[in-house]
């Protein structure tokens, strides 16, 4: 198992510095942002795809320094209701795609996005619940009409450049945890899997060890962010939560850096079912927290997993 960063997280700094910061820490993979909402700040899709020349310099500069690349991300909505958004996430999409067989990347991270809950909606209608019937009907109007027609014809389009499809599961968004991203695999195909970060599960109550091994070869990718959750807050007001997240004191969860929402305990147990369900791909460390400066939440989420996944001898051991 590699140690990553989804490299959004130094967009204000050059392509070269961030490289070489990255690798004087100890970085072995890199998730590299495409556009959508994490932007390109250091991937110029387009000409990638146009330029042999370009697609050649680029990777040079990776393999250089003995980084490889995890995956390619566009988190977008292009199940968005209106009709300029979910266009311009879709393209974004696609191109992200392209470039992923070019450079033989197996791996594209997205969201599934959610539509709204009739032909007539304006913005995106998230729902959690069965009753009153509305929420019912809405819901199989998503998944029927929209959901299952896009992502069935855009699996196939991945499936024909070679490409693997990442959805993280994330609240807001049709796939949101094990159950709705098993769904939409088997109405979809077989490249379908998860980009799991357990962040997005903590709150929801999920225990993400068994999420895991319920998702087993479906795990494509992962990242690295943890959750607190506020017992007190959480006892007032439960997990449902919709105040900013600058506001800490007063929410019921916050993202926080690896080890500062759970401990190693956790995390040797997370690191240890991806090993059981045979995954050996990179651990790609991604910062919100709001309490830490990228810099230094970063580095601390550095020094946690080079504890926790420090790789394990492959056949039988000999002792002196």
């Amino acid at each position: 198992m590699k140690l990553g960063v989804f490299t959004v997280l130094f967009g204000d700094r050059p392509l070269e510095d961030t490289l070489d910061f990255l690798v004087n820490v100890g970085i072995e993979a890199v998730e590299l942002g495409c556009g959508n909402y994490p932007g390109n700040a250091h991937v110029p899709v387009k000409r990638l795809i146009s330029s042999v020349q370009a697609r050649s310099e680029f990777l040079s500069r990776l393999s250089s320094r003995g980084l490889e690349i995890s995956a390619l991300s566009c988190h977008g909505n292009p199940l968005h209701p209106e009709a300029k958004i979910a266009k311009k996430h879709h393209e974004v999409w696609r191109d992200t795609v392209r470039l992923a067989r070019l450079l033989d990347v197996k791996t594209v991270v997205a969201f599934s996005g959610c539509p709204g809950g009739t032909e007539r909606d304006r913005t995106p209608n998230w729902i959690t619940c069965p009753w009153p019937p509305n929420f019912s009907q809405a819901l199989e109007f998503q998944w029927t009409k929209k959901v299952i027609p896009y992502w069935k014809a855009e699996a196939k389009f991945a499936r024909d450049s070679g490409v693997n499809v990442a959805f993280e599961m994330h609240p807001g968004f049709v796939v949101y945890n094990p159950e709705t991203l098993l769904k939409l695999r088997d109405a979809c195909g077989k490249n379908i899997g998860a980009n799991f970060d357990p962040s997005h599960l903590f709150w929801q109550g999920i225990d993400p060890v068994a999420a895991v091994r319920a998702l087993d070869k479906t795990v494509f990718h992962v990242h690295a962010k943890d959750t607190r959750i506020d017992p007190r807050n959480t006892a007032v007001n439960g997990v449902l939560d919709n105040k900013s997240y600058a506001d800490e004191a007063a929410r019921s969860w916050i993202f926080r850096t690896v080890g500062y929402g759970h401990g190693e305990d956790f995390w040797r147990d997370f690191v240890s079912a991806l090993r059981l369900v045979g995954y050996d791909g990179a651990l790609s460390i991604e910062h919100e927290d709001s309490l830490l400066s990228a810099r230094e939440g970063f580095l601390r989420g550095v020094e946690f997993l080079k504890n926790v996944i420090i790789a394990e001898p492959r056949g039988k051991m000999h002792w002196a």
